[in-house]
C-alpha cells in the first residue's frame, strides 16, 4: 500500500510528433494522473520533489517530453538516472507510427512537422526518428499507433496504467500477427508459427479463425505444436524474470503466421494461457489479435 512518504509514480510520454502523445497524455489525465505537457527533461526530478511535498496529494505524474526540449536525449537519460536516485519509478512510453500514417496526419491538420525546416514533412519525420533512436531503444513500452484510432489508443493506455498505483510485476502483451502485413514494430520477442500446416488450405477450416474450436484443435494437434508450446514456455521462464530483474515492466511477445488468422491466433491464445499458469513471475497477460479480420 502506498504511503505519503513513497515517491510519485512517473510516466514519461515521448515519441514521434503526430504519433498520439497528446491523446496518451489526456487518457492518463482522465485516469487521475497529474499531467505536464512539454516538460524539459531536466525538470523531471523537480516534479518528483514537488510531489513529495504534497503530502500524498500527487502520487502519479505523467510528463510529455519531446524534441521541443533541447539536448533532448542526453537530458532525458540524465533525468531518469536522477529519478532512480530518488527511488522514483520512472517508465518511458514511446509512441510511433509508420511514415505514411504520420504524413497523412500532418496533411489532415495542415501543419508542418516541427523538424522539417524548409523541407517536406517526410524530411522532418526522418530527422526526428534519427534523433529519437536511442530513446526508443531504452523505452519501457513502445506503442505503434499506425492502426489505432483515438479510442483504441486511450484503451491501450488504460490497460497499462489504469491501476491505482505502481504496477507490480510485468505487463505482458501476446500479439498474433500476419507476416504479410509486417512485423509488429513494438515486439520484444517474435515466435514464428509458419512451421505448422496452414488451415487455409483445408476447405472446411479456411473460413474459420484460430479462435474457432475446429481450427484451434487442428493447429494444436499438428506435429511439433505441443513441443513448441512447451519449450517456448520454458524459454519464457528464463527470459521474463530476467526482464523483471532489469526493471523492464512491459513486454510484447509477437506470434506470427502468414495471414494472422489461424495458426498465430490459436498459438497466441494457448501461449498466453500457459504463461499465466506456469511462468514464475507475477505477470498481467493480455492477448491482442492484430490482423484478425483483415482477410
Amino acid at each position: 500500500m502506498r504511503t505519503a512518504d513513497d515517491p510519485a509514480d512517473i510516466v514519461v510520454i515521448t515519441g514521434l510528433s503526430g504519433a498520439g502523445r497528446s491523446t496518451a497524455a489526456k487518457s492518463l489525465e482522465d485516469l487521475g494522473w497529474f499531467v505536464v505537457d512539454n516538460l524539459p527533461p531536466g525538470l523531471l526530478p523537480t516534479m518528483v520533489d514537488l510531489a513529495a511535498r504534497s503530502s500524498g496529494a500527487v502520487t502519479r505524474i505523467a510528463a510529455v517530453v519531446d524534441v521541443r526540449s533541447r539536448a533532448f536525449s542526453t537530458d532525458l537519460k540524465s533525468a531518469i538516472s536522477d529519478l532512480g536516485a530518488r527511488r522514483a519509478a520512472a517508465r518511458v512510453v514511446y509512441l510511433e507510427a509508420a511514415d505514411d500514417t504520420l504524413v497523412r496526419r500532418f496533411d489532415s491538420e495542415r501543419r508542418p512537422h516541427p523538424l522539417q525546416g524548409s523541407g517536406r514533412v517526410p524530411d522532418g519525420i526522418a530527422a526526428e526518428r534519427e534523433l529519437l533512436r536511442e530513446v526508443r531503444g531504452d523505452a519501457d513500452l513502445v506503442i505503434d499507433t499506425s492502426r489505432l484510432n483515438v479510442h483504441e489508443l486511450r484503451s491501450r493506455m488504460r490497460d497499462f496504467f489504469g491501476g491505482g498505483g505502481t504496477a507490480a510485476g510485468l505487463r505482458l502483451s501476446v500479439v498474433s500477427f500476419g507476416y504479410k502485413y509486417g512485423l509488429p514494430v513494438d515486439a520484444d520477442l517474435v515466435a514464428d508459427c509458419r512451421f505448422l500446416p496452414n488451415p487455409h488450405w483445408i476447405a472446411e477450416l479456411a473460413p474459420l479463425t484460430g479462435k474457432d474450436e475446429a481450427a484451434r484443435d487442428y493447429v494444436l494437434s499438428q506435429p511439433g505444436a505441443k513441443e513448441f508450446l512447451h519449450y517456448y514456455t520454458e524459454l519464457l521462464r528464463v527470459v521474463l524474470p530476467g526482464y523483471e530483474r532489469e526493471g523492464k515492466r512491459f513486454v510484447t511477445l509477437a506470434v506470427g503466421c502468414t495471414g494472422g488468422k489461424h495458426r498465430s491466433v490459436a498459438m497466441a491464445d494457448e501461449l498466453a494461457a500457459r504463461i499465466a499458469d506456469a511462468v514464475g513471475v507475477e505477470a498481467d497477460v493480455q492477448v491482442v489479435h492484430r490482423d484478425l479480420g483483415r482477410e
